[in-house]
């Protein structure tokens, strides 16, 4: 492993943990990663919402609502019930009513953690690998919360980035082996 300790946001990281964890439950990759960014997504929303930042739109939602075609459902990745619709190219998690671009999850991962990535990929692939399939749905968002990158709290952590350290989520993967 190259470095122990990166600098990021918690966006990326959940983005990434989220579509490692759907493809343990068995999500192609493309659906995985969609997963993963609408995962990060409901939470920076939540969290927006929380520190005043964003505030509901109770009419737009009614319209989405309205609009989607009778192939959506929802999936529960990382405690999140994530709103999918089956395409031609597989499940794909939904923001603002469209699916989301594989491809664009990929160069955002890439783009975020540059020559890092293999390296969080590696240890969160790890540590996913600990649990059982079930197991980890079930505690997938806890497991997160044990390695996420620490901020200060309130409206100074909003997009601040902290210390993803590695050596942590290894040593959380051991100690479930």
């Amino acid at each position: 492993m190259a470095k122990k300790t990166l600098s990021i946001n918690r966006a990326p990281v959940l983005t990434l943990w989220a579509a490692i964890v759907a493809r343990r439950l068995g999500f192609t990759k493309d659906e995985a990663l969609t997963l993963g960014q609408a995962v990060a997504g409901l939470n920076a929303y939540s969290k927006g919402r929380r520190l005043g930042l964003f505030q509901p739109h109770e009419e737009k939602a009614q319209k989405a609502r309205e609009k989607e075609p009778g192939t959506s459902f929802k999936i529960e990745i990382c405690g999140r019930a994530v709103p999918v619709q089956t395409t031609e190219d597989g499940i794909r998690a939904v923001q603002k009513g469209k699916p989301i671009d594989p491809g664009s999850v990929a160069r955002y991962l890439e783009g975020k953690f540059g020559d890092d990535l293999k390296a969080a990929r590696t240890a969160l692939e790890r540590l996913a690998r600990a649990y059982r399939p079930k197991e980890l749905a079930e505690k997938a968002y806890a497991l997160y919360e044990q390695f996420r990158p620490e901020i200060p709290g309130g409206k100074k952590g909003w997009g601040a980035v902290g210390d993803l350290d590695l050596e942590g989520v290894e040593k959380l993967a051991r100690r479930k082996a």
